[in-house]
């Protein structure tokens, strides 16, 4: 058995896990200023509807990004180094902006405060449109091809990632997440939220079926081989069937076939790449499975881990997705249980014994209930 090739594959169904349940988490943050509506004090609720939905799932649905790069900097040392170098700008504004989601998510509810709360949906919001568009600018210049020297070093500037092929797949990427988000949405809440969901997926996914129609076939003609054309028409075939089953209101239909076209779309990339794992330009400099993996011996180490610990990994995962499986309405929603900004003020700057206090208040919040 190949284990380079495994492990390529299995880094490919680490990138599918991710963008499958981070997508609808993006798609989430994204509608935060989009799906709310009445006066001040109910869109407060629904935006605490939205955030309530993906509260006890987005941190545990990161970690795939995590296992995903850490898989590929020891199964793949030159690949990783290759596009952390090269990739270096992108990934850092995607890594700072979940960063500042995820701050958000935390603090929104620890401080009873409109402006604060403002702030709060600003960054969740920044931090879930930046990385929808670079990942999708990311992965299509890794269908693409990209500058690479001899020595397999980057050897293009920042701008030369932004071509249109490449931007164009962050505009697929934007559109799929917020399908995806908007049936999620639809799939996990009650009332007139929930129906407003439904309308803004039927939205989002004709300008997915169209954005992601065009860069698929532009990607198979340009830069894939035969075989993906299946990929090509799974993809199109779940951005169709996502349509007719959210028009039903069969939002777990809907919410599945959604996902079936990001798994489809992730076959494309990877089956366009390989047997490269970074093309170059010129094919002679692109970065290979065989001349990017490590040694047998850690490939074989690496796969005896995942083999004993992954399925307890997604067992865990699923109980936590069935534990939150009821529907959420604005009835839900309790008052709001943080401090007031007063209160605040007086724990940072009133004294060492009323901020060792609101120390321990400020701890019970969380994302669980923003």
């Amino acid at each position: 058995m190949d284990l380079a090739v495994v492990w390529f594959v299995l880094i490919a169904v680490l990138w599918t896990g991710y963008l499958v349940l981070e997508g609808f988490d993006f798609g989430v943050g994204m509608l935060l200023s989009i799906l709310p509506r009445g006066d001040k004090e109910h869109r407060e609720k629904e935006r605490r509807v939205l955030i309530n939905t993906i509260g006890p799932v987005w941190d545990g649905n990161e970690v795939w990004l995590l296992t995903a790069g850490g898989a590929t900097f020891a199964a793949f040392p030159e690949w990783y180094a290759t596009l952390f170098s090269g990739f270096y700008l992108p990934l850092l504004l995607i890594l700072v902006a979940l960063i500042v989601r995820g701050v958000a998510f935390e603090y929104r509810g620890k401080i009873r405060d409109e402006g604060w709360a403002r702030r709060c949906d600003v960054a969740i919001q920044v931090g879930s449109w930046v990385p929808a568009v670079l990942w999708g600018v990311a992965f299509a210049n890794l269908v693409r091809g990209v500058q690479l020297d001899a020595d397999h070093q980057f050897v293009g500037g920042f701008f030369s990632l932004l071509s249109p092929f490449a931007l164009l797949g962050g505009l697929v990427t934007l559109s799929l997440f917020l399908l995806h988000g908007s049936v999620f949405v639809a799939l996990k809440t009650d009332g007139e939220i929930r129906a407003r969901a439904r309308q803004h997926a039927s939205v989002f996914g004709v300008a997915a079926l169209v954005l992601a129609g065009g860069w698929a076939v532009w990607a198979q003609v340009a830069y894939s081989v035969p075989w993906t054309w299946a990929a090509v028409l799974l993809a199109a075939g779940g951005l169709v069937a996502a349509l007719v089953a959210n028009r039903r209101g069969a939002e777990g239909w809907a919410f599945t076939a959604s996902a079936v076209t990001i798994v489809a779309a992730v076959v494309l990339i990877f089956g366009s790449m390989y047997p490269d794992v970074m093309p170059a330009v010129d094919p002679a400099n692109s970065l290979t499975i065989h001349n990017a993996s490590s040694t047998d011996y850690t490939l074989t180490v690496m796969t005896w881990v995942a083999v004993i610990l992954t399925p307890l990994v997604i067992a865990y995962q699923s109980w936590t997705y069935w534990v939150f499986r009821r529907r959420l309405s604005t009835k839900d929603i309790p008052a709001p249980a943080g401090l007031s900004l007063k209160k605040v003020r007086e724990a940072a700057f009133g004294g060492a014994s009323s901020g060792g206090s609101a120390g321990r208040d400020l701890g019970t919040g969380g994302s669980g209930d923003a």
